[in-house]
């Protein structure tokens, strides 16, 4: 999404990693990679690695969630990498209304 916000698919799940700072050079990397204390990445002690050409870099992850494909479209969308739905309004229906008349006071019919 940018170099700071990543939707990572993993094992059939969406997840969304949010990094301690941006990323320079991610969007053009060969690939990443997670170097993880344990066998699970965490938010907090482990690092997302990339190589961006020039050298290897890598950056502490700030947090992780799991994703629900709402939560996915709307990250998408709010970070300009998907258009939302335009939903179309139903046409206007002509609708029978009653007759109206005016009542005038000083009408004295």
């Amino acid at each position: 999404m940018d170099e700071r916000n990543l939707i990572i698919e993993a094992a059939r799940r969406s997840y969304h990693l949010e990094l301690e700072r941006r990323a320079w050079g991610l969007n053009s990397s060969w690939g990443i990679a997670f170097d993880s204390t344990t066998s699970r990445v965490c938010a907090g002690f482990d690092e997302l690695v990339f190589d961006d050409r020039m050298h290897r870099e890598s950056i502490r992850i700030a947090s992780i969630r799991e994703l629900t494909p709402e939560d996915e479209e709307h990250l998408l969308i709010r970070f300009g990498k998907k258009e939302p739905e335009i939903k179309q309004t139903p046409p206007p229906q002509d609708v029978k209304g009653a007759d109206v008349k005016e009542l005038d006071p000083d009408d004295s019919d």
